[in-house]
């Protein structure tokens, strides 16, 4: 995941599809469990997999979808957490929230960008 980047570019080489009709689906360790941040462009955030896929595309300009995993692991131990069990209370919610984002994800298909983000965002 961390080297996404050119598995992007080939699939939007491969089926000629604009990136403008691309949506990168990551996690975040900046947002809350489970909300929701879409944006059109910006900064990799720290996410190593936006960061190549910005390298690769040589442009922060393409939509991304970044879904809230939270913060709570100690220094030094980011992959143990991103890649650890869910605590009961994210288990409970995470159906409801997977359904959403799976809402949002097929909103920005049929809706677009714009209609996504303001029916989604902070959700």
């Amino acid at each position: 995941m961390n080297l996404s980047g050119k598995a992007v570019r080939y699939w939007l080489e491969k089926e000629k599809i604009p990136v403008a009709n691309l949506l990168v689906v990551t996690d975040d360790l900046n947002l809350k469990f489970g909300t929701f941040r879409i944006k059109t462009k910006g900064s990799d955030g720290g996410h190593n997999g936006l960061k190549d896929t910005q390298l690769i595309l040589n442009t922060n300009q393409y939509n991304r979808f970044r879904f809230g995993i939270g913060d709570a692991f100690s220094q030094g131990r980011q992959v143990d957490y991103v890649l650890g069990e869910w605590i009961k209370e994210e288990e409970e919610l995470l159906p409801e929230r997977l359904e959403k984002a799976v809402e949002a994800i097929v909103s920005f298909g049929l809706a677009g960008i714009t209609n996504t983000m303001n029916s989604f965002n902070g959700k």
